[in-house]
C-alpha cells in the first residue's frame, strides 16, 4: 500500500492509516461515489468499530460479466469478536485484479484483513486490501460496499458481538 502503514513486529503487526487519512480529503473528489463512501465511512479505520475492515476474513471471490462490462463480489466474514456484520464488495467495470502471496496461495486463507486503501485511478478506482498473509488489488470503474447481519453462533444473547472482556448490563 501506498500510504497506510502495516509492519511486522516480533508481537504483531504495527497498522497506522494516518498518512493516508491525512490524504484522503484531498483524494475524495477523485474518487467515483462507492468508492468516495466507503473510503470516508468514518468507522472505516476505527479499530474499535465493528465497520472496521481489520480483522475481517476472506471468504467468496465471485467473477463475471453483465452487458459487456466484467465485475467482481468479495465476501468478507465478521470476526465474532469485533463485528456483527459481514462485508460484501461488488466491484463494477473490473479492469484488473491481482493477488500478492506464495504462488498457489488460494485468497481465502491470506488471513484476517490488515487494513485497505482506496485510491483513484485513470479507470475509477483501486483498492488494495492487505492481509497477515498476503494482499489483494482490484481496479475497477466503482465499488459498492454492503455490510450486512452476519450469521454468528456466536453472538450473545443480548444481540451484540461477543467481546474479550464482556461488561455486567
Amino acid at each position: 500500500m501506498e500510504h497506510v502503514r502495516v509492519e511486522a513486529t516480533g508481537t504483531g503487526n504495527f497498522l497506522d492509516p494516518s498518512a493516508y487519512l491525512r490524504l484522503l480529503p484531498t483524494l475524495v473528489g477523485a474518487l467515483p461515489p462507492g468508492a468516495r463512501a466507503f473510503a470516508t465511512d468514518p468507522d472505516h479505520y476505527d479499530f474499535s468499530s465493528g465497520r472496521c475492515v481489520k480483522d475481517l476474513a476472506p471468504g467468496t471471490l465471485l467473477r463475471g460479466t453483465t452487458a459487456g462490462e466484467d465485475w467482481l463480489h468479495l465476501g468478507f466474514r465478521h470476526n465474532c469478536w469485533k463485528h456483527e456484520e459481514d462485508l460484501g464488495i461488488r466491484y463494477v467495470g473490473v479492469t484488473a485484479l491481482s493477488l500478492d502471496a506464495e504462488p498457489g496461495s488460494d485468497w481465502t486463507r491470506f488471513g484476517g484483513v490488515t487494513l485497505d486503501e482506496v485510491l483513484p485511478h485513470d479507470h475509477g478506482c483501486r483498492h488494495e486490501i492487505g492481509f497477515l498473509g498476503g494482499s489483494l488489488t482490484v481496479v475497477s470503474r466503482d465499488l459498492v460496499a454492503t455490510w450486512t447481519e452476519a450469521d454468528c453462533p456466536e453472538k450473545s444473547r443480548a444481540g451484540g458481538a461477543v467481546r474479550a472482556d464482556p461488561s455486567p448490563d
